[in-house]
This record gives structure tokens, sequence and C-alpha cells, in this order.
């Protein structure tokens, strides 16, 4: 992004009028983020189809539909980091407000791995759409729900079959939990919120 801009200050930027970025400067924030610069940055209707292969690694994400509403993930290219969600049904989300969009599908991710709900990027830059809660643990089996946060003071309505966030599976770890009445010392010691430098 150009400026110097991120992510962080675009979100702190979100609940000021007068530094959050509207109209064309949202617009081409989006198209700087993602490369996409109209609808299709939601509805799958208006984006090309990518062909899919085979994971290089032998992992698999299943995936169960439990309604007729719900429809399969997809990624925009084969190398994209997340699976694309899309919602069930139709949402209104109300200015400064959040909903739980239902996708109706279940999933099984790969051993030794957890599902990362993020954002999409294109809706965070012209819609200021976030997304909270997103951990999906291997052995969970229910409907995939996804937070999103509405952080525009106007209303914002998702429509079935919208993308609405992205699913990454990522490697993680399972570890012991012991108890001590110590632990070792390090050169950082306690210092936190900033104790490392300015930026």
């Amino acid at each position: 992004m150009r400026g110097g801009a991120n992510l962080a200050d675009f979100r702190r930027g979100i609940f000021d009028s007068n530094t959050g970025p509207t109209g064309a400067e949202a617009s081409e924030l989006s198209s700087e983020v993602t490369g996409v610069t109209d609808a299709s940055a939601v509805s799958p209707s208006k984006r090309p189809k990518t062909e899919t292969k085979p994971a290089e690694n032998g992992a698999v994400l299943r995936f169960a539909k439990l309604s007729e509403h719900a429809t399969a993930p997809t990624r925009g290219s084969t190398k994209a980091a997340g699976y694309d969600l899309y919602s069930a049904y139709d949402y209104t989300i109300g200015p400064m407000d959040k909903a739980i969009v239902k996708t109706d599908i279940q999933i099984a991710v790969p051993h030794g791995c957890y599902g990362r709900v993020a954002p999409r990027s294109g809706l965070a830059a012209k819609h200021f759409i976030d997304v909270g809660a997103g951990v999906v643990d291997e052995d969970y089996r229910g409907n995939v729900g996804v937070v999103l946060f509405n952080f525009s003071k106007d209303s914002f309505d998702v429509k079935k079959g919208d993308r609405v966030a992205q699913l990454v599976c990522e490697r993680i770890c399972y570890p012991d939990l012991v108890e001590q009445t110590t632990l070792d010392e390090t050169k950082r010691g306690a210092g936190g919120f900033g104790s490392t430098g300015r930026n």
C-alpha cells in the first residue's frame, strides 16, 4: 500500500470518518490489496473459476454440506492460502454490529492442523467488514459459522452465495500443561506493549 499504510492503520481509521478511507479512496485501497475492483470481491458468479489440483503434500481438507443452501469452498488460485467460505443465507448487519453467518458446511481439517477463519481483504478495504472468533478445531464437526463485524456507519447486506471469509489450514502443536513455581529468566523479562521499540 502507498504512503506506508497498513491494515492496522486502516482498522484504527474506520471509527473516525475523517481518517477512514471512503469512496474512491476505499476502492483504490481495495485494488491495491486484492487486485479486484468490482462486486466480484463478494459474489462468486462474477469471477473466473480456477482449476484445483491435488495438494503437493497429500493433505486433504474434507467437508460435507449440511443443507441445499451450502456452497462448496473454493480457492481463487492454486497457491491461495485459504479456501473461500460462502454464506448459506441472506443477512443484514447493522452499523457497528455483528452477525454469525452460517455456511451450512462442516469440515475436517488435516491431522495436526486447525482451521483459521480469516477476513477477506476486499471486504475489509471496501466495506469495513472484519472477522472474529476464527478458530476451527481439528475435532469440531458442527456448522461452520463466520462472525462478521460491520465497522462502517451503514448497514451491510450479505446475500446467499456471497464469499464472507477464507479458511486457512495451519499446523498446530498440542503441548502438555505443566505448572511451575517459577520460570526461567530471559533478557526481555516482563517487557511488553511496545517495550522493544517504538514501531
